[in-house]
């Protein structure tokens, strides 16, 4: 495993460590189980301000005003996976990629495809559905993000493991040709993300968590991992850590109202069975918790409990949502302005 160290030149310290804020005596907000979705596994937002979910092996559009729900991609040529899987998505913007003859086309999706071999399926603005990449040298994905940032050369970046505790990070680009990056990252899992350049010694890096230890780690451009800190949370298999995602500039600054997203999958035989609901939350809510623009905000698969982690010289981090009793989260934590 290959970790860096990181040198405070003031202290002449190590590692950083999370220090946690001290508790509000506020209570705090909760989650809300805004529409009901039967299999949702993961969300997303096309440039419109739509969101988009991945339910049961199907994409779903939904209107963020009424929450209308609209079947995406159904039709000949569409996409479809094994309803039991969790084919975690992103969103892709329009983007050049760095060193290619290529680009990102904005509202395309790029779909962790865990057929065997596993790879990436890619769903065009119009709904048609292809194979993007075959992705080799892993036992199954895991993790998927964009780079909208650039230090990784604005690449897919998909994270996969092997050997059964081993993590393989891959930037992909927009041919389909991936490079892999490193094969011994720390077990990570989940809705992975880049971090602004705005997040302390972790910008531009990708941030993953380990849902079994409680680690949140930084991966850098070198395939090079790096210990965030260890949020105050329950830990282990279906408990832990589990979604990321950045609060984008204007959430909380801007007068405009907007929401976080959480997908809660049901998952019958849990100890966390899950509401089927697709949650929210709004950036008033949260503003109210302490949060700001650029925090990461981190939620646990089990209940969702949710913390924001701030980072500068070092990093800080606390409690800001309470999660639903029961709830089963996947994928990504969505935060749209």
């Amino acid at each position: 495993m290959a970790l860096r160290t990181l040198a405070y030149a003031a202290f002449g310290g190590l590692l950083v460590c999370l220090a946690v804020a001290p508790a509000s005596a506020q209570p705090r907000p909760a989650w809300e189980q805004w529409q009901h979705q039967v299999g949702i596994v993961d969300v997303g937002a096309r440039s419109g301000g739509t969101l988009l979910s991945m339910v049961a092996g199907h994409l779903v559009t939904i209107a963020p005003d009424t929450g209308a729900a609209t079947p995406f991609a159904d039709g000949q040529g569409g996409f479809s996976a094994d309803p039991t899987v969790e084919a975690y998505f992103v969103v892709a913007v329009n983007q050049a990629v760095d060193n290619a003859s290529c680009g990102w086309r904005a509202d395309d999706v790029y779909i962790l495809d865990l057929t065997s071999p596993p790879g990436i399926a890619r769903v065009d603005a119009t709904g048609q559905s292809s194979r993007f990449a075959t992705v080799t040298g892993v036992d199954t994905l895991g993790g998927i993000a964009l780079d909208t940032v650039g230090a990784f050369g604005h690449r897919l970046l998909v994270t996969g493991t092997h050997d059964g505790n081993q993590t393989a990070v891959f930037a992909i680009d927009c041919n389909g040709t991936p490079t892999v990056l490193t094969t011994s990252a720390p077990l990570v899992e989940g809705g992975i993300s880049v971090a602004p350049p705005t997040f302390g010694h972790f910008g531009g890096d990708l941030i993953a968590s380990d849902e079994n230890s409680g680690q949140v780690w930084a991966i850098d451009a070198s395939g090079d991992a790096l210990l965030v800190g260890v949020p105050n949370l329950p830990t282990g298999g279906d408990t832990g850590v589990e979604s990321e995602g950045f609060v984008p500039p204007g959430f909380i600054s801007s007068s405009k109202s907007g929401y976080a997203y959480l997908s809660d999958r049901g998952t019958p035989d849990n100890p966390f069975p899950g509401t089927d609901s697709l949650l929210r939350i709004s950036s008033t809510a949260l503003a109210s918790a302490g949060v700001q623009d650029g925090d990461l905000l981190v939620a646990t698969e089990g209940n969702g409990t949710t913390v924001a982690i701030r980072c500068a010289d070092t990093c800080q981090s606390f409690t800001v949502a309470q999660g639903t009793q029961g709830g089963h989260i996947e994928g990504h934590l969505l935060v749209v302005p």
